[in-house]
């Protein structure tokens, strides 16, 4: 007569853990792990990017910051000018601070500690000559008042 070794519930059991080390064994073969996500929404509509420059949360040396800042969005939003865009941050963004750059010039006096906020759109459309712009590049970037450790890259376009 035969016995069964493991029941029906220790079979599934032993068959579940099976299956999250085989899954774990490959995230931790894939290397790169995915940077912190920054996301603008405006009504139903939002976009998310990972980061264009990210150092793994240490800070980006100093000679490629100034390119970084300068990269070109790859992810637009249309919004008209009565909008509200709302601004969201991973939790380990926020961790640290972010401020908005527009231009690749800095817009803020001090890192936002809160992973989300919500800002007029008609607060972009407007150069610093004080001449209305139809698009202007926004820039998350993550810091903490010293050091960048993140650059997220967004386009807004004025809705006409």
């Amino acid at each position: 007569m035969t016995v069964a070794f493991f029941t029906g519930s220790r079979r599934r059991a032993a068959l579940a853990l099976g299956a999250v080390s085989a899954g774990l064994l490959v995230l931790s073969a894939c290397g790169d792990k995915p940077t912190p996500i920054a996301t603008l929404t405006v009504g139903k509509d939002s976009i998310h990017s990972e980061a264009a420059c990210y150092n793994d949360g240490d800070a980006i040396k100093e000679s490629q910051i100034q390119q970084c800042l300068n990269k070109k969005a790859e992810k637009s939003l249309t919004v008209a000018a009565d909008d509200k865009i709302r601004f969201g941050v991973d939790p380990e963004i926020a961790e640290k601070g972010w401020t908005i750059f527009l231009g690749g010039q800095n817009a803020e006096p001090e890192p936002y500690k809160k992973t989300y906020r919500t800002i007029p759109a008609s607060a972009f459309f407007s150069s610093q000559t004080g001449e209305a712009t139809n698009q202007t590049q926004i820039t998350i970037v993550e810091n903490d008042g010293k050091k960048l450790t993140g650059i997220w890259h967004f386009e807004l376009k004025k809705d006409s």
